[in-house]
Order: structure tokens, then sequence, then C-alpha cells
């Protein structure tokens, strides 16, 4: 404990690293205050029903990733997801699109463009959700509704365009500015708001069961700390291939070698696979209702409407496999290792530099890809199989899950981040003891 208290006193020393915090924190809370601002034309007192079918299924889940903003019909009740869902067309359209591939070679002027059209792209699918959304409030909670209809539409899907373009500039401007991956953050904060709540219910659910009372509760919170370690041992889990780099010996003309290695991540992706899967989850509902304006969506309520059915579950491991696979091919370019190595002088042993070289990393790749790529699906369906064993439905939906993976994988990366400061500055990361460094 004391080392941990000396290392934030080292953070704080640091006046680069500790503007950076607070300014993501600052931040962070903006968008919490904003999620308990209530649309224009809605009677707060009148949402009871609202707060009651957001707590299981479908909705339950949405309501998580937006720190239950979804359930106070808040001005910010679509959260990021918009964009998210915009971005994952975009990085499609970059792939498949010439013109798009075109843009992105174009180097900084590509990306800005590409941001830019993701920009009006997000404004585009926010509407549309947005007037599924208003078509769930008339049948959900109608009499808290005190405006005329058309012009509660128009209201609301203005305000709610704006509040995800709002939530969009936030976390753009923390990942700019602050710490951390400001969209991930934000994902992150709100499904860490809604856990007090769902150990609560799941604690009174336990002492007024039938079986297991209070030692069972204790068995779910040992479970699911072990399930979290787990994931951390997933997430920071890598394979190194070693590699041989030439080194000259001055004086006497002779060559040695000095081995070092390739860290090559077996979830090289983190946790994207999973926030898009469960975007994409999210679209064809949200879009059935805008258009139609129906909450029944037949066939595809059975299927995605609950994230508990089987159905759901096996499209949301099929899409994490194929986000894992596109994301690490995204991050880890076989050939441009390859070519590194060639020009630094360095060779995999065993392996002839050049093609050969990028042949081999792309399978060593591939092979802990896949692995990856199935335990993270595993760990996305553990709130099913927790609902089963009789868990909660609230607390379910952090028993593992894309809940538990979310939150391991961003507080990782912010930690890394921080110990990266640290380090530059000649201090022990968060992990190590807070003393200074001394320069060789």
């Amino acid at each position: 404990m004391k080392k941990f208290i000396e290392t934030l006193k080292n953070i704080y020393k640091i006046e680069d690293l500790r503007n950076k915090i607070t300014f993501t924190l600052g931040l962070l809370l903006i968008y919490r205050i904003g999620s308990f601002v209530v649309l224009p034309g809605v009677d707060p007192n009148g949402l009871g029903s609202l707060a009651a079918s957001g707590q299981t299924g479908f909705l339950g889940l949405l309501n998580m990733f937006v720190g239950g903003s979804f359930t106070r019909a808040s001005i910010f009740a679509l959260g990021i997801m918009p964009y998210i869902s915009a971005s994952i067309a975009m990085q499609l359209l970059t792939l498949a699109v010439p013109y798009f591939q075109k843009m992105q070679k174009e180097g900084e002027s590509g990306r800005r463009k590409i941001t830019q059209i993701t920009r009006y792209l997000t404004i585009v699918v926010t509407a549309v959700q947005a007037l599924g959304y208003v078509t769930f409030l008339n049948s959900i909670a109608g009499p808290a509704i005190i405006i005329g209809s058309f012009l509660f539409t128009i209201s609301t899907v203005v305000v709610l365009t704006g509040g995800t373009v709002f939530c969009m500039w936030l976390g753009e401007k923390i990942t700019d500015k602050g710490i951390g991956n400001g969209i991930s953050l934000l994902i992150t904060v709100g499904i860490i708001a809604r856990l007090p709540f769902a150990l609560v219910a799941e604690f009174t659910s336990s002492l007024a069961g039938s079986s297991g009372g209070l030692v069972f509760f204790l068995i779910e919170i040992a479970l699911w700390v072990a399930i979290i370690l787990v994931t951390i041992l997933l997430v920071q889990g890598t394979r190194r291939i070693p590699v041989q780099y030439a080194k000259r010996i001055v004086g006497n003309r002779q060559y040695g070698g000095v081995r070092q290695y390739i860290p090559l991540k077996v979830n090289a992706s983190g946790v994207m696979p999973i926030i898009f899967a469960q975007a994409i989850m999210t679209i064809p509902m949200m879009v059935y209702q805008g258009v139609t304006q129906e909450q029944d969506a037949g066939w595809l309520t059975k299927t995605l409407g609950d994230p508990y059915g089987f159905s759901y579950n096996l499209l949301l491991v099929i899409l994490i496999v194929v986000f894992t696979y596109f994301y690490t091919a995204i991050m880890i370019n076989p050939n441009k290792i390859a070519d590194d190595l060639k020009k630094s002088g360095g060779f995999i042993p065993g392996v002839r530099p050049g093609e050969e070289t990028a042949e081999h990393i792309d399978e060593v790749v591939s092979r802990i890809t896949f692995p990856g790529s199935l335990f993270l699906a595993m760990i996305a369906i553990l709130p099913s199989i927790a609902k089963l064993a009789g868990v909660n439905d609230s607390f379910a939906m952090f028993f593992g899950g894309t809940s538990i993976l979310i939150m391991v994988g961003v507080v990782l990366d912010t930690l890394q981040q921080i110990e990266s400061h640290l380090l530059m500055r000649h201090y022990d990361g968060l992990m190590k003891s807070g003393k200074k460094r001394k320069l060789a």
C-alpha cells in the first residue's frame, strides 16, 4: 500500500501526466452528469415502466453499455454506440472499396477525410436509431411524454443525435489530450456505473432465494474474481518469436549474435472485437423499430432480442471470431515486420529473410489468434451460462462476458499508458515500487 501511494505521488509530480489524468476525469464526469439529463418533453417521474423494462434481456444489455442512460430517457440514451457502428462500416468500406483504400494511403490527410466521413455517417445512424427509441418510449412510457407526438419525435431525434455527437467529441478529446482510448473509456465508465446496482440486486436475490443464500453469493463473487484474473491473462498473453540480430564487435572485426524477440499477443486486437460485435447486434432491432414503428420484429426479436438465447450467442461467437481476425490483420502486418527485420540485419533462426519470414510470422499469428478468438468468445457467452445457473439477470451480464472483457482490456490499456509516462521519466510503473530509477 505504501508503494502504491508513493507511485501516486510520482504521478502527481509529472505535470504533463497529471494534467492528462485530470482532463480525462473531468470529461468522464461531464459524460456521467449528462447521462442524468432527461429528454425535453419527458416527465422523469413517469419512467417506472421504462426502468423495469431495461433490467433484463436485450434492453438490459444496451442499458449497461450506456451506463443506465437508456432507461432514464437521457440525452445520452444512445451513448457512443452509433459512432462505433459507423466506424465498423467505414473500416469495412476501406477494405472493400478502392476509393477508400486510396484515401487511407494518402497519409494524415486521408485519415482526416475518413474520420470526417465517419462523423457524418454517425449522424445518419444515430437519427435512425433515435426514431426507434422514440417508438420504444411511446409504447413503454407513453404517459411520461407530456408534449405532442410530432414535436416530441422531432426534438428527440435532434437531441439524441446531438448527444451522441457530443459523446463522440468527448471520446476524441480524451484520446487526443487525455489518457487512454476515449471511446473505450466512455463505454467502460458506463459499465462500471451499473456494477454496484447489479451487485446489490444479486445480493438481495441470493438472500431471498430458497437455496444457497449468502454462501451461494460468496461463491459467485469468488468465481467472478477468478474470471477477471483469467481475462487479464488472456488480454496480456504473448507469444515470442526469437530473432537473431547480427551485431558487429568493434575492434576485432568479428560478428557476434544478440537474441531478441518479437512479442505477439494472443489477443492483439484487444477489446474492439467485443465492442464491434455487440454494436452490430444492436443495429437490426433499433433500425427495425425506427422504420416500422413496431416493437415486435417476429423472428428478429427471437434471434436478437434475448442476449441469453442460443441463436444470439451463436451469432455473437461468430462475429467475435471474425472481428478478432479482422483487427489482428489491421494491427499486425507480417510483410512490414519482415521488411524491418531485413533492413536492421535481423532474421528468424531457420527462416530465410523476406517473403518466407513474412509467411512464418503470418502463420504464427494465425495459430495464436484462433484459440485467442475462441477464448474471447467463450468468455463473452459466460453470462448465458451464469443465467442458467441461477444468477440474477442484472449481475449475469457482469459475470464474465462483454462487460468483463471491456473493463479489463480498457483498464489495462490505460494503466500501460500511465506506466509508459512514468518509465520515460525514470520512475517505476504502477505495479512496481515508486522509487526513482538511476540513470545508467
